[in-house]
Order: structure tokens, then sequence, then C-alpha cells
């Protein structure tokens, strides 16, 4: 599996949490990343962009139940390695968001919506990378 995603060019496993299996999930789940105008369009397929809930005055935003289970799957695993990761930047990213006063599941969450942009811009580099055969051989040519 890691020698097709080799084959794919793909720099979705540098990220800390993803492996050859989460990578080909994340790719496979997706498609296309080019299709999704915005992060916040990729967030809203993957599931993980909040779901704002107000009544009266009380304003909060839970977890989706709507988008791609296994994709939205994927990101979860991803952000609790990084939480269980020491130094990693995802767990700074946890951290700050205690600090911040948010209760460890609401910073889990916003682990997962900022991975899932991270994946997003990942990919659509990826993408556009693989689009450009000419210019990439030209490039390694010189």
């Amino acid at each position: 599996m890691a020698e097709t995603l080799d084959e794919h060019g793909t720099r979705l496993r540098e990220v800390d949490g993803i492996g050859a299996v989460t990578a080909a999930r994340l790719i496979g789940r997706t498609g296309r990343p080019d299709r999704f105008p915005t992060a916040a369009a990729f967030a809203n397929y993957n599931g993980s962009a909040p779901v704002q809930i107000a009544s009266a005055d009380t304003d909060r935003h839970r977890l989706s139940r709507y988008g791609d289970r296994q994709l939205n799957s994927a990101l979860y695993t991803v952000a609790v390695v990084q939480i269980r990761m020491p130094a990693s930047a995802g767990r700074n990213y946890f951290e700050k968001k205690i600090a911040e006063g948010k209760k460890p599941a609401a910073a889990r969450r916003a682990l997962k919506r900022h991975l899932s942009d991270h994946v997003w811009r990942i990919m659509l580099a990826d993408e556009k990378h693989r689009l450009r055969p000419e210019k990439n051989q030209s490039a390694r040519a010189a």
C-alpha cells in the first residue's frame, strides 16, 4: 500500500498520525479534492464542521451527524494520535484550546476541524502537482 501511495505522489504521510492505511482512506473517500471550493466545504463533506444549535439565549455547537462517517473516523483517529504524541503540532493545538477554556471533547473537535483544513490543503497541492506533469518533469531534468 505504501508503494501505491508513493506512486500516487501524496505528502499526507508526512503529517503526524497519518500512516499508509489512513492516507489511503483519506484519499479514497475524498476522491478529487479540487471539487471542494473551500476548506469549509470539505469540512462539511467529512462532517468535521460543527453544527450550530441555538435555542432562545443558548448558542452551542455540536458534532455533525452528517457527512462521510468513514472520512470523519479517519480524521478522528489522526486527532487522537496527535493528542497522544508529546510535542506534536496537534498536541500543542489541543492544549491551546484547553487553555482557552474548552472542554477536552470540544478541543478534540476543534483539532479535528483544523486537521481537516490541513489535509484538504495537502491533497489539493498534491492534485495540482500531479496535473502539471510537464512542468514537474522539466524541473527534475534541469
